[in-house]
């Protein structure tokens, strides 16, 4: 019996689905009610699998995800999913295949788009192509131009239900300074601002909704530093956006007040999203850990929010037991895990393990490097990759990008996952050998980078005092710097390119690509120093800022 063709199947499958294109509808019926509900998650970055403690993971996703929609349309009602943005980069069974289980994982779950992320240009332009291959839903961005065209479909509208909603896609135009050059060769990160004027007329003409799928971040009243404008502001300038979906803070958008962002939110509790110039703004942290839920009714041209929710994946608590001990309890009740996502992902998550789970060395507790103490203040860990950088090339101090440094080391056992759990992008690390006077205008430079961003900088081997951003005093093995001396600076290719808006080293006559990869070089020092002792990295006092 000949079999049908697969291509045919595959769109009648995708025409059936609530998501498809709205071409060709009337649009609305007056007087009519319609119950749409928008879910959305943001910077995924690799999370396909649960974590150890059982938390977060697409199976649990995807049950979720699977209620919901059973729950809408039993109501009459329908579903929108989109993605902030940022698959790529984070653990490393993902990262060693290319975020394939995640985009295969985001099929299954049937995503019905995604805004273009900056992590989703950290490979080379091959795996972006093979990923928007592999996808079966759009990437969108309004704002990227390649070689003066548009590189992703700026928007596309859907028929929700009898709704035409029209999702336009818009990426961080810091985008260029936060991937390596390599990769974003002719490409424009065009202002999210002029182009979304540009766009948003043009989609009201079509469309009776309008969202924006970002990945530009939430600064709170709109106070983005030195970052590049994120979607207060843009909300603030752009008139027409009903609702923005977010990524790339990595924080939920839950108010609790005007211009006052809950930065404590607790898991299960109450969440107000944001609201700037008549546009609601959403984002569900990272990871996979919430998926949110905007439950809205549409009638006579009114899109209205009903209520809000961050769903949690199975995130944990400590609690004291009984005991005396501890124990880890979920917030909310347990989610099951979906049969059909457990078995896709698992040939993945074996792949993975399999190349992972080889012990480098072991360290006699926690060094920390999570992402709000990294990008804030001094952190042993910041330290310790400074240190191996600078014994590998005999540097006399080091500079790290918080960016560049995705994870805290566990107390025990450490194995080459744990590393590239640190350290997943695979950057080489380079020398530069700077007068005293080109060390100073060098740290001054870097001094001046924002709390909480991905260029605040992490030191080893300098002492500094910093008062009102400007270098007051510094310090190289315990003396003073010399402006006559030569002292070797040792950062990442990344830096040293302009990442993250650090100043660019390669044209720097002493400039060196050792072509050493920093997590190989981050491992063998943790081999040849184990077991290592956290206490040795505690930044202590070395760098002040007043």
């Amino acid at each position: 019996m000949q079999m049908p063709n697969r291509r045919f199947t595959l769109l009648l499958l995708v025409a059936a689905l609530a998501g498809c294109s709205s071409m060709g509808s009337k649009g609305p019926e007056k007087d009519k009610t319609y119950n749409i509900t928008v879910l959305h998650t943001n910077d995924h970055h690799g999370h396909f699998w649960k974590n150890s403690d059982g938390e977060y993971g697409l199976s649990a996703q995807k049950t979720v995800v699977d209620q919901v929609r059973a729950e809408v349309a039993a109501a009459g009602g329908s579903v929108l999913l989109l993605s902030g943005g940022d698959i790529n980069t984070g653990v490393p069974e993902s990262d060693l295949q290319d975020a394939v289980p995640d985009f295969k994982g985001m099929n299954l779950l049937g995503f019905d788009a995604m805004a273009v992320g900056n992590h989703e240009f950290d490979k080379p332009r091959v795996v972006l192509k093979m990923q928007r291959d592999l996808a079966t839903f759009p990437m969108l961005s309004a704002n990227i131009y390649d070689n003066g065209q548009r590189m992703f479909a700026p928007y596309k509208i859907f028929n929700v239900g009898g709704v035409r909603i029209g999702v336009m896609g818009l990426t961080t135009e810091d985008t260029y300074k936060m991937v390596h050059p390599d990769n974003v060769k002719g490409v424009e990160f065009r202002s999210v601002i002029a182009e979304a004027n540009k766009v948003v007329p043009e989609l009201r003409s079509k469309a009776d909704v309008v969202i924006a799928a970002t990945h530009m971040g939430h600064y709170t009243n709109g106070n983005h530093g030195t970052q590049a404008e994120g979607d207060v502001e843009m909300a603030r300038a752009v008139k027409g956006i009903d609702l923005v979906v977010g990524g790339h803070s990595q924080n939920p958008v839950c108010m609790k007040a005007e211009n006052v962002r809950d930065d404590a939110y607790v898991p299960g509790t109450a969440c107000a999203p944001d609201r700037q110039n008549g546009t609601w703004i959403v984002q569900a942290h990272e990871w996979g850990k919430y998926v949110g839920r905007a439950d809205f009714t549409y009638r006579n041209g009114e899109f209205k929010l009903v209520k809000y929710a961050l769903i949690p994946i199975n995130l944990k608590k400590t609690v004291k037991t009984d005991d005396g001990k501890t124990a880890k309890v979920v917030y909310t009740t347990e989610i099951a895990e979906n049969k059909e996502m457990l078995a896709l992902l698992t040939p993945y998550q074996n792949i993975g393990q399999e190349k992972l789970g080889i012990t480098v060395g072991s360290s006699d507790a926690r060094i920390e490097g999570d992402r709000s103490v990294i990008r804030a203040q001094p952190a042993a860990m910041g330290v310790l990759v400074g240190l191996s950088m600078m014994d590998k090339t005999k540097a006399d101090f080091s500079v790290v990008n918080a960016g560049g440094v995705r994870d805290s080391l566990p107390a025990g056992p450490l194995t080459y996952k744990d590393v590239l759990k640190v350290q997943p992008f695979g950057n080489t690390i380079a020398t530069v050998d700077l007068t005293g006077a080109e060390v100073m205008d060098y740290l001054n430079a870097v001094a001046k980078m924002s709390v909480g961003s991905g260029a605040f900088p992490q030191f080893a081997g300098v002492q500094l005092v910093i008062t009102g951003g400007v270098v007051s005093n510094a310090r190289i093995r315990g003396a003073a710097v010399d402006p006559g001396k030569t002292y070797r600076l040792v950062i990442n290719n990344f830096q040293a390119v302009g990442g993250d808006g650090y100043p660019k080293m390669l044209a720097h006559k002493s400039y060196v690509d050792t072509g050493f990869v920093d997590a190989d070089v981050l491992r063998s020092y943790i081999t040849s120093r184990s077991p290592l002792k956290a206490a040795d990295f505690a930044p202590g006092d070395a760098v002040v800022r007043k």
